[in-house]
């Protein structure tokens, strides 16, 4: 048996990197998976590959930055398989954060207003459509992915990191609001995580200095992301609600002279 045997998941972003594995994993426990993503030719893609390992998979696309695309994708999970149980908010504005999202002095506030509509908005948006139908399933499980941005300050990515410390927030606003009916809200912060979309900033010196402050003696890979949502979609995890769940190699867990001290 499954860990998730005969649930209906959401993950959104569902194309490429943490997504896309736990789109994978979600399905290999035995959900039926909408794999949603911008990229519709990439979420196919990943749905081909969850049939053909035995999985029940769909693909649908979606726009977190426009209201209409997120409410239909949540229609798309009911109409084809009956019911909505977990919510994976994955998918996020990381083209922005890449190239826009500059320091707060040099910042534009079109970028800020971009990164919050999907970041954020979007998010809201999905558990708006969501939280009735898992009310009248008895209750479900909605996981937000946050970042250790969204912890932490850097030197890099304001807007990113204000979006995501803001889905904390959010995630505990849900948990509080709804869980009498039901329905848990987690998030999860994953550190560096090494994906499709991050490989450029992986190699060579920032490689390097990435792994001297983790307290694991590897950087973190998508399936990391995808166990923890799994555990957090299960009724294993049934008495947990409002709690952010880092996946980092514990990049925030200590103090920042460690790694110095270390190689010292």
């Amino acid at each position: 048996m499954g860990r998730l045997d005969d649930k209906i998941a959401i993950v959104t972003g569902a194309a490429s990197g943490i997504g896309a594995a736990t789109a994978r994993r979600v399905a290999a426990e035995g959900a039926h998976t909408v794999v949603a993503d911008l990229n519709l030719d990439g979420a196919k893609a990943v749905t081909e590959e969850i049939r053909a390992a035995g999985g029940s998979a769909t693909a649908v696309p979606v726009d977190l930055g426009d209201i209409e695309s997120v409410r239909a994708m949540v229609d798309a999970a009911i109409q084809t398989y009956g019911g909505l149980d977990v919510l994976h908010n994955n998918a996020a504005a990381t083209h922005l954060a890449a190239r826009k999202d500059l320091a707060v002095v040099e910042a534009d506030p079109a970028v800020w207003d971009d990164t919050m509509r999907i970041n954020l908005r979007g998010t809201m948006v999905a558990i708006q459509a969501a939280v009735p139908h898992m009310v009248a399933r008895g209750g479900g499980s909605i996981i937000n992915t946050s970042s250790g941005a969204g912890l932490a300050g850097d030197l890099r990515n304001p807007a990113y990191g204000a979006s995501k410390a803001a889905l904390i927030n959010l995630t505990q606003y849900v948990a509080t609001q709804y869980g009498k009916q039901g329905v848990r809200c987690n998030a999860i912060a994953p550190g560096f995580i090494v994906t499709p979309a991050s490989s450029g900033s992986a190699h060579g010196a920032i490689r390097e200095a990435m792994l001297r402050h983790h307290l694991t003696p590897r950087l973190g890979e998508p399936e990391d992301v995808a166990s923890a949502v799994v555990f957090l979609a299960s009724d294993e995890s049934a008495f947990i609600t409002g709690h952010t769940l880092r996946v980092d190699g514990g990049l925030l867990a200590h103090q920042p002279y460690v790694a110095d001290l270390r190689d010292a």
